[in-house]
């Protein structure tokens, strides 16, 4: 088990558009299980490559029904709306009203690059699209409706 650092907002990486992954290495897979265990160990649903200053199309979610490998992400079909509160692990103890598709589709690779197609609605559906937003140098701040605001969270006894 590894955590890497989680880049903050105003890191220029997180600006940056991802590349593609053609192919598994032993560095990818260790990469997977670092961001699984830094998502897992920050209490997040989703961490994507660059928010670890990975510059690859890979990303990592688990809304609480299993964790979900994508690589080379896809979103092939969108469709509802959805409005709600949105927060990253980039930007931490701040959320924002948010605007997504309640619905997609994705197609992507496994860690075994194995091609596969994922149907998501309400939270995977957003956090697929906030996930494939990083992937693309793009954080959910750009898209907030209203202002940004401080949330807390309480510990679990």
């Amino acid at each position: 088990m590894a955590l890497r650092q989680i880049r903050i907002q105003g890191d220029v990486i997180l600006e940056k558009k991802c590349r593609e992954i053609t192919e598994i290495t032993p560095r990818i897979k260790e990469l997977i299980e670092d961001m699984f265990d830094t998502m897992y160990d920050a209490n997040g649903v989703g961490l994507a490559g660059p928010q670890v200053g990975v510059l690859k199309r890979i990303c990592v979610i688990d809304i609480g029904e299993g964790p979900i490998v994508m690589i080379n992400p896809v979103i092939t079909q969108m469709d509802g709306e959805q409005t709600g509160e949105e927060g990253c692990l980039s930007l931490p103890g701040k959320a924002g009203v948010v605007t997504r598709p309640n619905h997609v589709v994705m197609r992507a690779f496994n860690e075994n690059m194995e091609e596969y197609e994922l149907e998501g609605e309400g939270l995977l559906a957003r956090a697929i699209c906030h996930e494939v937003d990083h992937l693309d140098g793009h954080m959910y701040t750009e898209k907030v409706e209203g202002q940004i605001h401080d949330v807390t969270y309480e510990e679990e006894d």
